[in-house]
């Protein structure tokens, strides 16, 4: 087993977990063709071609949290990427926990969590069977630095032993994301996702400050006004508002 005792997950999700695997989402995203039920969570002890958004490498030892889950949602392909706030929220109720008084939880656009402004954790989503009035599924998933974190990244990186001065073991981690994961997921379900954006816009990291958004052909300069009714990223130029759907923010 990868920890003793396993995490105790709520009755929603199945456990399916691994050793040492390229990646939980390629171990889902098989799983999902092959007919996996919603709910159905892939947990490894490492990863050895662990991935980001953008086909980056992402870390993986063992010692940190590696999951994903498998979800079949509604509703048009548009509203999956609301999923990752939805995780975002989840992840950062789960780890606050752990974390000693203090330390400043928040939200960076898109999809990652930070602690202190390094980041913890990041979330990559993955779609399958993609039409014009939905999806076959989604795979959901996201990494946590509980044990270590890479020295050199883009963004400062930190770890949840690193602030608490204490080893956390990566099932009780999972254990906590989870509940607010179910929670979470019901509420966008039931009410959408203006809760979900309200509950991400209060902790959103930089809001009101001046950032950069690295798009394919330009940087964009301006200052973070928050996140419109679909997730996009409001920046305020001096030529006006400015709605970006996919780029890397950096803090000026």
């Amino acid at each position: 087993m990868i920890d003793d005792p396993p995490p105790r997950l709520p009755p929603a999700f199945r456990l399916v977990a691994l050793g040492t695997v390229v990646s939980t989402n390629d171990e889902a995203k098989r799983l999902l063709r092959d007919g996996a039920e919603e709910g159905t969570l892939v947990w490894a002890q490492a990863q050895s071609g662990g991935r980001g958004r953008d086909g980056r490498s992402w870390s993986s030892p063992a010692g940190n949290l590696y999951a994903s889950l498998i979800l079949r949602p509604e509703g048009p392909p548009g509203d999956v990427a609301q999923l990752g706030f939805v995780t975002a929220l989840a992840i950062g109720s789960g780890i606050g926990g752990f974390l000693p008084p203090l330390v400043a939880l928040t939200n960076k656009w898109p999809n990652d969590v930070l602690l202190d402004g390094r980041k913890v954790s990041g979330i990559l989503l993955e779609s399958e069977g993609v039409r014009s009035d939905g999806v076959d599924g989604v795979v959901l998933g996201f990494g946590v630095n509980v044990a270590a974190c890479p020295a050199e990244t883009r963004v400062p990186a930190t770890s949840l032993a690193a602030l608490a001065g204490e080893a956390i073991a990566p099932a009780r981690v999972l254990e906590a994301i989870a509940r607010h994961l179910q929670s979470w997921i019901r509420r966008w379900v039931e009410d959408g996702f203006e809760p979900v954006r309200q509950a991400w816009m209060s902790r959103a990291h930089a809001l009101g400050q001046p950032i950069s958004v690295r798009l394919p052909r330009e940087t964009l300069e301006g200052v973070f006004a928050g996140i419109d009714a679909r997730g996009m990223l409001q920046l305020d130029m001096p030529m006006g508002r400015r709605l970006v759907s996919a780029g890397d923010v950096f803090f000026n």
